[in-house]
């Protein structure tokens, strides 16, 4: 049975940023079914909104099925899993600058944005039923992301596996950010690397 990754990009971000193609394009290569949706209004992010919209993109889901998120990617993905039935199960989750909490959102209308997601509880030991393959990827340098904080809420809340990078800011588009090699091999040690 294929192998199926569904990459969820940030809080405006859009399918062809940054890494998102190359990642993309180095799994298919591999036999892996990609799909890298637009999700609904990225510049205004809604829990709801974003979390109906994966549901639909992603169908029945089971241990072939594996996610990469990308900041409220991230979010959106967790939310998402705390969805389904605590009979399912995944494959695993890739974490790219993950966060449950910000650092200083510049703007009045970016807090009203970013309160809901920081606000509205998880449910972590649902999600921990689903799978145990969880890796989360941070910069030492994430302007929006403070990464000690949130590595070790990752790895209480998620017994997350951690991979620091250096100097990749945000891992944005916009940062220079366009391969990605260490997504890739999160996700190729979790399927064993090959659909």
């Amino acid at each position: 049975m294929k192998k199926g990754v569904f990459i969820i990009h940030g809080w405006d971000g859009y399918p062809e940023e940054g890494w998102f193609p190359w990642l993309k394009k180095e799994l298919e290569s591999r036999g892996f079914e990609v799909q890298v949706p637009a999700m609904p209004e990225p510049a205004v992010p809604k829990i709801e909104v974003w979390v109906s919209h994966l549901s639909k993109i992603v169908g029945d889901v089971n241990e072939n099925t594996f996610f990469v998120g990308h900041s409220i990617g991230c979010q959106t993905i967790l939310r998402y899993l705390e969805s389904l039935p605590v009979d399912k199960k995944v494959g695993g989750t890739v974490f790219v600058s993950g966060w449950f909490v910000l650092g200083d959102l510049e703007t009045e209308e970016e807090k009203i944005i970013g309160r809901p997601w920081i606000e509205t509880p998880i449910n972590f030991n649902l999600i921990k039923g689903l799978t145990n393959n969880f890796v989360a990827i941070f910069g030492d340098n994430d302007p929006v992301v403070p990464f000690e904080e949130n590595k070790k809420l990752f790895e209480e809340r998620l017994n997350t596996k951690i991979i620091i990078e250096h100097d990749k800011g945000h891992f944005s588009g916009s940062d220079g950010v366009t391969e990605l090699p260490s997504a890739l091999n999160a996700v190729l040690e979790m399927t064993g690397g090959l659909s």
